[in-house]
């Protein structure tokens, strides 16, 4: 799970914006944004590049149970 739909959204940046900016179609974007789809780690490095924050805020965390 991804969270670049939230991300997008508080940055005011729109989806086809990023596909222009990614070189991808608008539809893949819309894959990604809503977690139909999850870009390779290449596509989120760049995803975070051209949003300019760290690739790590794109994504959900998940919390551990039990200390596991």
């Amino acid at each position: 799970m991804n969270r670049i739909k939230e991300v997008l959204r508080d940055k005011g940046i729109s989806q086809t914006w990023l596909a222009e900016k990614m070189d991808k179609s608008y539809p893949t974007i819309n894959e990604y944004a809503r977690n139909k789809r999850q870009p390779s780690l290449e596509d989120l490095y760049k995803i975070a590049d051209v949003l300019k924050i760290d690739a790590s805020e794109l994504l959900v965390k998940t919390k551990k149970e039990n200390g596991k």
